[in-house]
């Protein structure tokens, strides 16, 4: 028994890795069709999340997308969007798997980001403007979000609308980012804050740290007075 059950179990492994080859989609693929542009060496896995509005989203060359990933753009399927990409996703990108990328106005990921499992990705939020009207029924509100190329946002991240990251910033696990944040930013919490920045001079430095460096050099110099 325990020789077939390990040979039944072998088959099913790979007629389901055989699954997945066949059911990722990529720039040759018939759905890899739809998206208004999706580069050379692109791989969505399968299975997918919820994928619509491909007309409106662009992945960049040698982009890697993990299993129930969701990109979408648009409230459902065959909304009209207008000319424009919304979604726009750079190259040579990593997206963790069971993340979701929800799109209504303008999303910008730059090249080589990274992303761990289960990170949120939205440019629309609910608002609560009328205290009588249930919130799931007043009209959301967009604004833009930026994210850096060469960032690194950790799993279960969330990014909210209004974001916008610089280059090579790192955003902690499980963090709530809304803001504008420079290059080099290390940003945690929730509410996110930035708890780390760099400078050639100090390196990677508590936020304030190259102010007060500059503060000590200035009064230092002044205490030595003119030769």
């Amino acid at each position: 028994m325990s020789l077939v059950r390990r040979a039944m179990g072998a088959l099913i492994h790979r007629a389901y890795a055989a699954i997945r080859h066949a059911g990722a989609i990529s720039p040759d693929s018939t759905a890899g069709y739809r998206f208004r542009r999706i580069g050379e060496g692109v791989s969505i896995a399968f299975p997918p999340g919820a994928i619509f509005g491909e007309r409106w989203i662009e992945i960049g060359e040698h982009t890697l997308i993990g299993e129930r990933v969701s990109i979408s753009c648009g409230m459902w399927p065959g909304v009209e969007l207008g000319p424009d990409s919304i979604l726009r996703i750079g190259g040579s990108c990593s997206i963790g798997r069971g993340s979701h990328i929800v799109a209504h106005q303008s999303i910008d990921i730059g090249d080589h980001v990274f992303t761990g499992p289960y990170v949120y990705i939205t440019d629309q939020n609910h608002v609560y403007d009328d205290p009588e009207t249930p919130i799931g029924r007043q009209w959301p509100r967009n604004s833009p979000v930026s994210i850096g190329a060469g960032s690194w946002l950790g799993t279960g991240a969330i990014i909210l609308p209004g974001t916008v990251l610089g280059r090579q910033c790192v955003v902690a696990g499980g963090a709530v980012v809304r803001g504008e944040f420079p290059d080099h930013s290390v940003v945690a919490g929730v509410p996110a804050k930035r708890v780390r920045g760099y400078t050639p001079e100090l390196g990677w430095h508590a936020p304030g740290a190259a102010e007060a460096a500059a503060a000590i050099a200035l009064a230092l110099d002044g205490q030595a007075g003119p030769s």
